[in-house]
């Protein structure tokens, strides 16, 4: 490991510095009250790049399985998706948080699969930390806030944020669709399932299909919802936007939230759109920062298994997140306020 100078504050082991990790570690670096970053990458190149680039708070490490220095005070995942179960039982065995940003679903569901041990390790362990899952679950969340029930959710995402990310939306798009219908799971064949949506601009019209993704940390926190689903699309090239896998690659999100409202029903839609790596590695270090006492993001849950949304309140949430650039609005076909600074209900 190289050796750089102490720092005050808790020390956070950030696994992965690729399109994701890079910019998840700059966030951390620069959030007051966490002292040093160890980037654990096994890439010599990688891990250099990012190590020149952080200055004197970051410190390297070349295996996020081996020894840790003793200081650390959380594990921050931006592997890719196989690694994360390992790494998360490595972190609950040594008493440390554990944050990832997956968004595979079979990875999800090895997470929510670590509950019992999670809680009576006295750990927190929080997934659901990117794009969707993960910013559009809370703004779905922020969005039920505002109607007296709620009985739909229909998410979709366009972009990725590196070849990792680019493999996971693959498999996913191959994979059978899950929804939750009527009070129960639904999966279907994997058959075209198609549907238009539309984002805020300049993303516009795009065709998505329905995915089993992040679909069980939706359910988790709507589970008297009559409808819920979440579809993906992949990028392509036009004006604005970047081939799926480029690291700059711009991402959009849709939230679609429908419920009763007095005696109406009624909906109501967010969107937002960022590059993909940079929404996912804000909302790591963002939900690190809080679980580290850096933020104050209202009290945050107990021991156990969370999603991010789950874990914090959408407000506080939001509006740290809008203060480092990443806003939603609410989508009416061009955008509106941010529900960070301007909270509806």
């Amino acid at each position: 490991m190289n050796v750089r100078p102490e720092t005050q504050g808790p020390t956070v082991l950030l696994a992965g510095v690729g399109a994701v990790g890079a910019r998840a570690a700059r966030q951390l670096v620069d959030t007051d009250g966490i002292g040093r970053v160890v980037l654990a990458e096994r890439r010599p190149d990688q891990r250099r790049t990012a190590l020149d680039s952080l200055g004197e708070r970051a410190v390297a490490l070349d295996d996020p399985y081996g020894d840790w220095p003793d200081d650390i005070a959380i594990v921050v995942s931006a592997l890719p998706a196989s690694g994360d179960g390992r790494l998360a039982r490595v972190a609950i065995e040594r008493g440390v948080p554990f944050v990832s940003g997956t968004e595979d679903a079979d990875t999800i569901d090895e997470l929510l699969a670590l509950q019992p041990i999670a809680r009576a390790s006295g750990v927190s362990v929080v997934i659901g930390c990117g794009l969707a899952p993960g910013l559009s679950d809370v703004l779905a969340r922020h969005a039920a806030s505002a109607l007296e029930d709620v009985d739909e959710v229909h998410i979709a995402r366009v972009g990725t944020s590196g070849p990792a990310s680019v493999a996971t939306m693959k498999r996913a798009l191959r994979e059978r669709p899950r929804e939750w219908r009527d009070g129960s799971w639904h999966e279907g064949r994997r058959r075209p399932t198609r549907e238009l949506v539309w984002f805020p601009e300049p993303v516009g019209g795009r065709d998505c299909d329905a995915v089993a993704s992040g679909i069980a940390l939706l359910q988790r926190q709507f589970p008297d919802a009559q409808r819920l689903t979440i579809r993906y699309g992949e990028g392509e090239d036009s004006p604005g936007w970047r081939r799926a896998g480029d690291a700059a690659a711009w991402g959009a999100a849709r939230v679609e939230v429908w419920g009763r409202r007095g005696r109406a029903r009624d909906s109501i839609v967010y969107g937002v759109v960022e590059r993909t790596a940079v929404a996912t590695g804000t909302m790591l270090a963002v939900v690190a920062g809080s679980m580290l006492g850096a933020l104050d993001l209202g009290r945050p849950a107990g021991p156990g298994v969370f999603a991010a949304s789950e874990f914090l309140e959408p407000v506080p949430l939001l509006t740290e997140l809008s203060r480092r650039g990443v806003k939603a609005a609410t989508f009416e076909g061009v955008g509106g306020e941010s529900p960070a600074t301007s909270p509806r209900g």
